[in-house]
């Protein structure tokens, strides 16, 4: 099992979770989040002043996954997240040591 991170452009959530529904992904859990990376931020005018805004927002998508799906996962958040511009964001990949669902005691794999 594996935990699929990707942080992404917010207007990108929706496109993303479009795609992953039909490879069978049933849950993903969404965090908003701010980053900074190679875009450096974005300089902003505000009452006529100008400042540079460092930490750009972002959204954080986490979906654990068995083996067998984290290629078509992958594939499917990079080529739906997209824009061909700096700032697309990145897909980490972690194993999963172990899974438990509260509600019913089932681990691992038929955890999720």
């Amino acid at each position: 099992m594996k935990l699929i991170t990707a942080i992404i452009k917010p207007f990108k959530l929706e496109d993303v979770r479009a795609v992953l529904t039909p490879l069978g992904i049933q849950g993903l859990t969404v965090t908003e989040v701010k980053g900074f990376g190679r875009q450096k931020g974005q300089t902003e005018i505000y009452r006529g002043a100008e400042y540079v805004v460092s930490f750009l927002p972002k959204v954080k998508i986490e979906i654990a996954v068995s083996d067998d799906m984290v290629d078509a996962v992958i594939d499917a958040i990079a080529a739906s997240a997209k824009t061909g511009k700096i700032g697309d964001g990145k897909i980490f990949v972690a194993e999963i040591g172990k899974v438990v669902r509260i509600r019913t005691g089932e681990t691992d794999a038929e955890a999720i």
